[in-house]
């Protein structure tokens, strides 16, 4: 937990810090010092906003007992197993398989699974999978997460001010400082999201949501039925916004390139392996 705190502050003072650098390259003097208010109202947005977003983002529609009572009293049972707070509960209308969790900390989470993953999946399976997502809650990797994505996202957002802006001599070739901003920060996106976000993290919550559903092989199929179908079924949401990638059970991008530096996901076999092993411990 502690070392979660350690990530997210590190991540907003970086998000400040390349907002400043990149307002003073546009702008100047008076460009810094707008770019240093704009990225303090971005962490102010993004602890406390960011995971509404993101389920905004993929039009996530809540659902209650009576709407859902089928994924809702699975979430609420395994809840009450976890000894946590009954999390809000949502599903996406997209057909890959996928699952995730968000929110700043368990008295505020969310999760969320694809209409896919609920018609492909087994109750069993589907329960080790909703499992998963309440270890991120418990192991409090939802904020780091969240926080994670809208900064990436926000790093975009900085890019195509910089493209819009970026002419300060009013000719039509575009400032050179801002060309070669331009040309790393999408990678610099990418790898502040891997440093943020450890792939071990997926490792730890596999573990937790085959502890908390007490059936490690259900969750090691489910994965395995993932695996194989998602990266036959494009995700369009998160196509368009790839650093929302890390949030998910698995990697829902379909390409390479660029969208390759958001994989934040250990191989699926190895998680695999790493659940049947705890069979029969």
């Amino acid at each position: 937990m502690f070392g979660n705190w350690i990530k997210t502050s590190i991540l907003m003072a970086g998000i400040v810090a390349l907002f400043g650098a990149m307002g003073a390259a546009i702008g100047g003097q008076q460009g810094m010092l707008i770019a240093l208010v704009v990225g303090g109202a971005m962490n102010f947005w993004a602890y406390w906003f960011s995971d509404k977003a993101v389920l905004k983002m993929y039009n996530a529609r809540q659902v209650d007992a009576s709407t859902s009572p089928y994924l809702y009293n699975m979430v609420r049972e395994l809840a009450q197993r976890a000894d946590l707070p009954m999390p809000k509960v949502s599903i996406i209308d997209e057909d890959q398989p996928n699952a995730f969790a968000t929110g700043r900390n368990p008295e505020n989470a969310a999760v969320a699974a694809t209409t896919g993953i609920m018609r492909m999946l087994s109750e069993r399976e589907l329960r080790g999978v909703m499992a998963h997502e309440l270890a991120h809650v418990k192991n409090r990797d939802i904020l780091i997460s969240t926080i994670s994505a809208t900064v990436a996202g926000a790093i975009s957002m900085l890019a195509n001010f910089g493209m819009l802006f970026g002419n300060r001599d009013g000719e039509d070739r575009p400032n050179p400082i801002v060309s070669i901003a331009m040309m790393i920060l999408a990678p610099l996106a990418g790898m502040i999201i891997q440093m943020a976000i450890s792939r071990t993290r997926e490792f730890g919550a596999d573990r937790g949501g085959a502890e908390i559903s007490g059936d490690p092989e259900a969750l090691a199929s489910a994965l395995a039925k993932i695996d194989a179908y998602a990266r036959g079924i494009p995700m369009h949401t998160a196509e368009q916004h790839p650093e929302t990638a890390q949030m998910m059970i698995m990697n829902p991008l379909s390409g390479g390139g660029l969208r390759g530096l958001f994989s934040t996901h250990p191989a699926t076999q190895d998680r695999i392996a790493r659940l049947r092993a705890m069979i029969g411990r």
